[in-house]
């Protein structure tokens, strides 16, 4: 066992002795200096006693913390500093600069250090002899035939795919450089004509069923108005884009209206638009009144974040639409992406099924047919309730005047086999 030491000096020779004894023949000097050397641990003792300060001299008057600290002030200013051994110089360094012992290099372990291990492989004469006087294009295209990609970079393999040979400046052991992006021609800008346009939505032209508007930024609110309005009864348009056009929400309420009667739209884009997320949610609530719009797209708008509150808001809109199969919203939060990605699925194989039942004819019940929650609603089939309606009461009469012709045929047989018996008898 090690024995005890103390600023090396051994302690072994102080363990039998007796401390009460010790402490007996200290003096009250010495005890209260043995006592100022000890920090008693107890919340009990006030912090005026727990430090080795003590104060003999008694109070010159009472507290009085603001003229103490004015008076400390005071003192600190009028001290002067210390005098400088080295005066101040711009960039020179006074004194030794602190530089830190570069850390130890650790030992290396020959037997631990694993060596690489050569593997024999016994070829035939002929493939050795091939493969010493073997080209580096040959070998790139050996290596690429028999996938060994981590011998050549991606320049190497893809020449070797389309048996281009080596790139110019590529090596065996070459660095892969960027490829040079193809210089694309600048797109021309939308030359959409806004009152044309207007003018065929107001006339119902049949051959405009796409309209594109995208980065027309000079169309006005009296446009804009017209727009909707002449969108609200139109029954030929199914996709109308406005991308970066300037919609905010003072054109909210012409294009929710039309958004509410049309019933011919399945695509609409309002990406990159200064729309408020509480005007996203009036979108979506005016698309799910006539469950006809498939592909909404409302990205990048005037808010980058739309919050909990409204995308839950979104988030319960859409699981109520059962016809929207696209939505170009940007969700934050796991929960509404996730629930909004399982609707859309779910919709998506709703229509697949439907339109395979269509196309084949082998639907469960006979015929295609959409299923209940994918209907529209009940006001959009007035008319066709009113046809049917009309049809099954003509079939209704068509049976009863049928029963009656029935009727009078039996009470004419009737009527002949007693004239029959009649004769009969008068010839008897």
């Amino acid at each position: 066992m090690a024995a005890n030491k103390l600023f090396g000096k051994d302690l072994s020779q102080y363990e039998e002795l007796d401390i009460d004894e010790l402490l007996e023949q200290l003096s009250p000097e010495e005890l209260e200096m043995l006592a100022g050397e000890a920090d008693p641990d107890d919340p009990l003792v006030p912090p005026s006693e727990r430090n080795n300060y003590k104060c003999a001299k008694e109070p010159t008057g009472p507290l009085d913390r603001k003229k103490l600290i004015n008076h400390i002030n005071e003192q600190a200013l009028n001290e002067p500093d210390r005098p400088e051994l080295v005066p101040y110089v711009a960039g020179v360094v006074r004194g030794k600069k602190w530089v830190p012992p570069p850390p130890p290099e650790p030992e290396e372990d020959e037997d631990a250090v694993a060596k690489p291990q050569e593997v024999e492989i016994d070829l035939d004469d002929e493939i050795q002899a091939v493969l010493n006087t073997a080209t580096e294009d040959e070998i790139v295209d050996l290596a690429a035939v028999l996938g060994f990609h981590s011998m050549m970079n991606q320049e190497q393999y893809h020449a070797s795919l389309l048996n281009k040979g080596k790139p110019l400046g590529m090596g065996w052991g070459g660095i892969t450089k960027a490829t040079k992006f193809k210089a694309l021609p600048v797109e021309p800008p939308n030359d959409t004509d806004a009152e044309d346009s207007i003018k065929k939505l107001k006339e119902d032209d049949p051959n405009c069923k796409d309209l594109n508007f995208n980065n027309i930024r000079t169309i006005s609110d009296e446009q804009f108005k017209r727009m909707f309005d002449a969108l609200e009864f139109n029954s030929k348009l199914e996709s109308l884009s406005m991308s970066n056009v300037g919609l905010c929400d003072r054109h909210l309420d012409d294009l929710v209206k039309a958004l509410v009667t049309n019933n011919a739209l399945k695509t609409l884009n309002l990406e990159t638009n200064n729309i408020s997320p509480a005007g996203i949610v009036r979108i979506m609530e005016a698309i799910l009144k006539t469950h006809m719009i498939e592909e909404i797209r409302l990205a990048n708008q005037r808010a980058s974040v739309l919050g909990n509150k409204i995308e839950m808001q979104l988030t319960d809109i859409i699981e109520q639409n059962p016809t929207v199969l696209r939505v170009g919203i940007h969700f934050e939060f796991n929960d509404a992406r996730n629930r909004v990605s399982r609707h859309l699925q779910k919709n998506l194989d709703t229509f697949r099924e439907e339109r395979y039942s269509r196309n084949y004819k082998s639907c469960t019940v006979g015929y295609p047919f959409l299923p209940p929650f994918m209907r529209l609603p009940r006001r959009y089939k007035d008319e066709e309730d009113e046809e049917e309606e009309e049809e099954e009461e003509e079939e209704e009469e068509e049976e009863e005047e049928g029963e009656e012709e029935e009727e009078d045929d039996d009470d004419d047989e009737e009527d002949e086999e007693d004239e029959e018996e009649e004769d009969d008898e008068a010839e008897y």
